[in-house]
């Protein structure tokens, strides 16, 4: 929604990131790269690989990381494809992060999704960022709208609980949530974070 909250956003999986010790990336639905760019200079990271449908955005990216060193633009792949399909060369990441992107999905696709990742790509670790909807009241969303045009759903944090907690106990992963940005007492953070880990 804000320059602020997308910052926080970032640093908070970039942070998770980092902590899971992953050596490999996968960031599904990369657009046009913020995430990519905030781990590139990590030194853990040896591998990243940014993955999306929409080559206009694939294109900024590419043109993006022409600002990097050669050496962390030597550890970077980007293709075009889709998230809810299975790819057998990205199986064995330590990490996948989908960050602000699972709203995007028609709600048919999300059954896709966790076959996708959870039963084919099987990352040690996934972290999936989405807007908390019961926020969007902070934020002046009218309850009849969602934040983004090109939002499909937006979940408030039981249905996100919910979800979470169904594809960790179909696919063998125990998992952990987080408020991000702008904690409210009752209503939680502007975005929430679900973080998986294989068991």
């Amino acid at each position: 929604m804000t320059t602020a909250l997308h910052k926080a956003r970032l640093e908070t999986v970039v942070q998770a990131v980092i902590d899971t010790g992953a050596r490999t990336v996968l960031d599904l639905g990369c657009g046009a790269g913020d995430l990519i760019l905030s781990l590139a200079n990590v030194p853990q990271i040896s591998r990243l690989t940014g993955l999306d449908i929409d080559l206009e955005a694939l294109r900024d990216l590419r043109a993006r990381l022409q600002s990097l060193p050669p050496e962390a633009q030597a550890k970077i792949q980007i293709a075009h494809a889709s998230m809810t399909v299975g790819h057998p060369n990205l199986r064995h990441y330590d990490c996948a992060c989908l960050v602000e992107t699972i709203e995007h999905l028609p709600l048919a696709d999300i059954n896709r999704l966790e076959r996708a990742i959870f039963h084919d790509m099987r990352p040690r670790h996934v972290i999936v960022t989405t807007p908390n909807a019961d926020y969007n009241p902070v934020l002046g969303v009218p309850a009849h709208r969602f934040r983004h045009p090109g939002h499909h759903f937006e979940w408030g944090r039981a249905r996100f609980s919910a979800w979470a907690d169904g594809v960790a106990s179909r696919s063998g992963y125990n998992v952990s949530r987080h408020d991000i940005a702008g904690v409210h007492p009752v209503l939680g953070g502007a975005s929430q974070m679900a973080a998986f880990q294989r068991a």
